[in-house]
Parts: C-alpha cells; sequence; structure tokens
C-alpha cells in the first residue's frame, strides 16, 4: 500500500497501518537516535528502546497528525521521536541517582538536537579503535571543538544530511528552509567537515 493510502487508513483509526508507517521510515529514525542520543547513556538506553516508546507515543497522538494538513508523515513522526529522545535526556542526565554523568569524566551538555559533542563521539568511533579511551576522548573534544564552530544550521544540516541521510527536499522541509539554500549549505558544510576529519585523521597515524 501506498503512504498515501496507510493514511487514510490511519485516519479512520486503523492502528495496524501506523505499525506499518512506523516500520517503514524506522531505518531512518534509528539512524536519528543513534547521532543524537549523548553517549553517557550507552548502555543504558538502546535506539531501539527510544523507537518503540515513539511507537506508542505516536500510537497515543496520531489524531494531532491530521490536524495540520501541510506536514509530512515523516516530519511529524521525526518530532514525536525528537520529544522522546529529549525526555530520555531529561529523565537519565539531570537525574540525582545514579548520574549517568559520572560514568563518563568528559562533561557534555544534555543534547537537544544534533550537538557538536554528539557528533564528535560518533564521527571519532568510526574510523578509531576501542582502545586507546584517553586517546579518543582527547580526540572527540578537540573535534566537538571544531564542530562548535560551524554555524548551527550548517551543523544541524550535516547531522540531517550526511548522518541521518536525508534528502536534501526532506532537510529543507525539517529547517523550513528552501530546498536550494539548504544544498548550499550542506555542500560548504560537508567541505569543511573533511577539512576536520582530514586533520583528526593525520593526528590518529
Amino acid at each position: 500500500m501506498t503512504e498515501a493510502e496507510l493514511l487514510s487508513k490511519l485516519q479512520t483509526g486503523d492502528e495496524a497501518a501506523l505499525a506499518s508507517l512506523f516500520d517503514h521510515y524506522r531505518a531512518k529514525l534509528r539512524r536519528m537516535v543513534q547521532i543524537r542520543l549523548d553517549r553517557r547513556l550507552n548502555g543504558r538506553v538502546a535506539p531501539s528502546d527510544i523507537l518503540q516508546e515513539s511507537y506508542i507515543d505516536a500510537l497515543k497522538r496520531f489524531p494531532h497528525f491530521f490536524e495540520k494538513v501541510d506536514q509530512s508523515f515523516f516530519g511529524w513522526l521525526r518530532l514525536v521521536v525528537a520529544q522522546r529522545l529529549a525526555d530520555v535526556h531529561r529523565e537519565h542526565l539531570a537525574a540525582k541517582k545514579r548520574d549517568a554523568r559520572q560514568e563518563i569524566p568528559l562533561a557534555r551538555p544534555v543534547p537537544g538536537g544534533a550537538t557538536s559533542a554528539c557528533m564528535a563521539d560518533w564521527l571519532v568511533g568510526r574510523f578509531s579503535s576501542p582502545s586507546g579511551v584517553a586517546q579518543r576522548h582527547e580526540q572527540a573534544a578537540k573535534l566537538e571543538a571544531a564542530l562548535e564552530d560551524l554555524d548551527p544550521i550548517d551543523r544541524e544540516i550535516l547531522a540531517l544530511r550526511h548522518f541521518e541521510e536525508l534528502s536534501n527536499s526532506e532537510t529543507a522541509a525539517i529547517l523550513n528552509i528552501l530546498p536550494a539554500a539548504a544544498s548550499k549549505r550542506y555542500v560548504r558544510a560537508l567541505a569543511r567537515l573533511k577539512q576536520l576529519l582530514e586533520s583528526l585523521e593525520s593526528k590518529l597515524e
């Protein structure tokens, strides 16, 4: 069935249609969670747990989607997941008991989006070995500082296009900017990211 057909069934209250739609976008939503989940929560919270809770949230709230005819279902579903992710960060990183921040010595802000910290941790983990924890933390901190120098919109475009693997049109819709502007900013930000990675890789050799 097409997305339009599934949405038509969902509007009548067919919960099976929501399950099909959620499964269709699961891979994209998982990538979103993986890049935005604070690494201090490794071992505590799994992306699959967040997606499961997000599905329950969507099940309760899907009638609200049909109140705005100009939004895409993926954009709405992504917002539901983002809100669940924010709740998880507040629950675990703001808790006084068994504070997850004590488990990793690097201080990091609770991310509401794709922060430099999350992106740096993910990038370092992609091309460095698990050994040398101190070195990994040092390089992640350097990359985080470099990413922090990027314009926030450019950094977010990198997260959406390069990490979440969304299309240019999807990225533009999420950021509420024109596709041409999103494309131009992505090319510029990607060039800067490549420079950062080349510099970091040379230091790890």
